[in-house]
């Protein structure tokens, strides 16, 4: 399992280097921009909603739940204080290395619900880590001038990705109730993600209908998606 967890964790690796391959280059504008965290927000919040959750509820654990959640609001607070406080890119980077991290931990606990979960949660943090690599090289290339440095630097940001998959994907060997406290970790991660980053840095942009309309494709293609896989 921590090997499938890891080699998945490759999708959204190789999605964040493409992202800062293109922002290099030629940066989308503002409203693709906000047009693509719309569909990200939509596509991770299905994820948390339609597969996180239901497993979380089936568990019957709310010592578990409350626990392992309570964590993980904790840890978001703490998360959302360091974004207040970075500074330049070294503050940068080291915030949006903490966000890779949690992703690849909560991508190698989807994992250890199943394959499918796992799945599905790849997907959803494929889109989200693509903008984060737009976001870092972005940000780097107003003090680094070199392109290939940006996206160099960037690719070994992602490799915090397999790290986390790998300290998470363990997860299913462990006690029923630490399962449940590590998938509402998990959940709580995902809608962190979804209202206090996706979606608040969405909105910094002059809504449109058609941007607006993305955040419910976004959800609605991965329901649809969850059930052609059954």
């Amino acid at each position: 399992m921590a090997i499938s967890a890891w080699m998945y964790t490759l999708i959204p690796a190789a999605a964040a280097i493409i992202g800062a391959a293109v922002a290099v280059s030629a940066r989308p504008g503002p409203t693709l921009v906000s047009a693509i965290q719309h569909f990200a927000a939509g596509v991770v919040f299905a994820a948390a909603a339609g597969e996180i959750l239901p497993d979380i509820m089936h568990r019957g654990s709310p010592w578990a739940t409350l626990i392992g959640g309570g964590i993980g609001v904790a840890t978001m607070l703490l998360v959302k204080h360091l974004e207040a406080l970075a500074k330049g890119p070294a503050g940068l980077l080291t915030v949006i290395g903490i966000d890779i991290l949690i992703d690849g931990l909560v991508l190698g606990i989807g994992f250890a619900a199943g394959p499918k979960v796992g799945l599905l949660l790849t997907i959803a943090l494929t889109i989200e880590v693509l903008f984060l690599g737009l976001t870092v090289a972005t940000e780097l290339g107003e003090s680094v001038r070199s392109r290939a440095k940006v996206v160099w630097i960037t690719a070994a940001l992602v490799l915090l990705l397999p790290i986390g998959a790998l300290l998470g994907a363990p997860v299913a060997l462990l006690p029923s109730p630490v399962v449940t406290g590590f998938f509402a970790f998990g959940l709580i991660a995902l809608l962190y993600l979804v209202t206090e980053e996706l979606l608040v840095e969405a909105h910094e942009t002059p809504d449109r209908p058609w941007v607006t309309a993305m955040f419910f494709v976004g959800f609605l293609a991965l329901l649809l998606l969850e059930e052609v896989i059954g």
